[in-house]
């Protein structure tokens, strides 16, 4: 029978992430050259070629993506045997680490974590805000156990290391001056906003939001101001210096700003899409599970 050396295995893995033996060796700690030596050992234990040269770099064989296929299977069912052996060791206690973006910690974290305290008060969430590419990249790295993120930016469902778990689709609202001329209208659509001045971030995941929102209703928004963040954004709509489109999940950094009308959308009420993701397997450890049903019933309401 063949030999399986899980080690091995997960190096093999890490590269076909990483793309470079250097990189690899980065991400584990490892030399290069010890990184190439457990390479070689474990195609000699395969018997099959698992790189090849590819000018100054080298890349997978077909035989080593068949590997990996494989493997994926099984560091799933690693993660899916850890899960029980930690809930039999820990049960009600342990520690959930969650990568959220910035708008779900206040929306979405926060009130599962006050949920989770007096439910399982020996249930420790530690939060760590990070935006989608670094809440995947700690997922994978098993820093974080959790990621919350814009469905735009998450991983595939096929991808085989992410089980992807849908939370809510955020409406998003216009921010208007309180004295603007549409503030009060009836039926407010986003078209009738086309020609305003905007304010949205210079890139990035709300520069695309925007963008696509405002030309999927036809037409292209006049970018006046950049800011990323909602204090900053909401400050400059209350100064009547254009308008803005702001999820609703955001509403709580609204604050007592009385010279700023939100107004829900008609017809055309953009939305975008929230999930969490945990690595494959790992949603059936007992504390990842329980933060993720007190998610699910936060994101729940805010729907209700």
């Amino acid at each position: 029978m063949t030999e399986w050396d899980i080690k091995k295995l997960q190096i093999l893995r890490t590269l076909s992430e990483r793309g470079t033996v250097t990189a690899t060796a980065e991400a584990l700690l490892m030399t290069p050259s010890a990184v190439s030596q457990q390479l070689s050992n474990l195609a000699k234990q395969l018997g099959v070629p698992l790189l090849e040269a590819h000018g100054r770099r080298v890349r997978l064989t077909d035989a080593a993506h068949l590997v990996l296929r494989h493997a994926a299977a099984v560091f799933a069912q690693l993660e899916r045997a850890d899960a029980e052996l930690t809930g039999y060791l820990r049960g009600e206690a342990g520690e959930v680490r969650v990568g959220a973006f910035s708008t779900a910690v206040p929306a979405l974290v926060v009130p599962a974590v006050r949920q989770l305290r007096a439910a399982h008060p020996a249930l420790e969430v530690r939060v760590r805000e990070a935006e989608a590419a670094e809440a995947y990249e700690l997922l994978s790295n098993g820093e974080v156990d959790l990621a919350l993120s814009l469905a735009a930016h998450a991983p595939t469902a096929r991808d085989p290391r992410f089980s992807r778990v849908p939370l809510l689709a955020d409406p998003l609202d216009v921010a208007l001056p309180a004295g603007h001329p549409l503030a009060a209208e009836a039926g407010l659509r986003l078209a009738d906003l086309s020609g305003e001045r905007w304010i949205f971030g210079g890139s990035g995941p709300w520069s695309e939001i925007t963008l696509a929102a405002c030309e999927a209703a036809g037409f292209v928004p006049e970018q006046a101001h950049s800011a990323a963040g909602w204090t900053a954004i909401l400050a400059m709509v209350e100064a009547e210096m254009g308008v803005a489109l702001v999820p609703r999940m955001a509403a709580v950094e609204r604050g007592g700003r009385t010279g700023v009308v939100m107004r829900v959308l008609s017809a055309d009420q953009p939305r975008r899409h929230v999930v969490a993701a945990v690595r494959r397997g790992a949603e059936e450890a007992p504390g990842v599970g329980r933060v993720l049903g007190a998610l699910r019933e936060v994101a729940a309401a805010r729907v209700g």
